[in-house]
């Protein structure tokens, strides 16, 4: 499987290292050993909402040749959603099998009209900024529409990641990560549609 991780200026870093930490172990199982990654943007560094620089290790990737994408949130998100240039590239993931997202990077996935005549989540907070954008906003955790999964706030992106590792490995790979992690708690709020 290939994976590219979307980020770009304004991005929550949480979002992005909570799952990144989790989804990176999927290369220590025999399945899915052969995972490999990319860190993805329009430039080659990309600064948080803090000011913590990235480097982006592949600058403007076609995101057709990518079996899942991912983007984080983050305060960037509110304006990227009406950049014409960014949406465009977001766009050309459509033939991606997974496209998914925690936090507000979901609005990302909306503006590209990845959530069409879906249900999908967000940030508890900007519920109302999502509505636009698909079927049904469904006030949890975790939604998985089809190929489509989004998640809620910063920290589900731990519970992303190990809903992916359930999904791809299996439930015994997801309780050796947790050790790997020290990650006392099981998911809630995860709604499969």
């Amino acid at each position: 499987m290939k994976i590219a991780l979307v980020l770009f200026n304004g991005v929550t870093f949480l979002d992005f290292v909570g799952f990144y930490d989790v989804i990176y172990r999927l290369s220590l199982f025999n399945k899915t050993k052969d995972t490999t990654w990319d860190i993805c943007g329009l430039t080659d560094e990309v600064t948080d909402e803090l000011g913590m620089r990235v480097k982006v290790n592949v600058i403007r990737p076609d995101l057709s040749k990518y079996d899942l994408v991912f983007i984080p949130g983050g305060m960037g998100t509110r304006k990227l959603k009406d950049d014409t240039e960014f949406i465009d590239w977001i766009r050309s993931a459509e033939s991606a099998t997974y496209k998914i997202s925690v936090c507000t990077g979901s609005l990302l996935l909306g503006a590209a009209g990845f959530l069409k005549d879906k249900r999908a989540t967000t940030h508890p907070n900007v519920y109302d900024l999502l509505e636009p954008y698909c079927k049904e906003v469904i006030k949890t955790r975790i939604v998985k529409d089809r190929n489509v999964i989004t998640a809620g706030g910063v920290a589900t992106s731990i519970d992303l990641g190990l809903f992916l590792i359930e999904l791809f490995v299996g439930a015994e790979e997801v309780n050796i990560v947790k050790k790997q992690l020290d990650y006392p708690y099981t998911a809630v709020g995860i709604v499969e549609v």
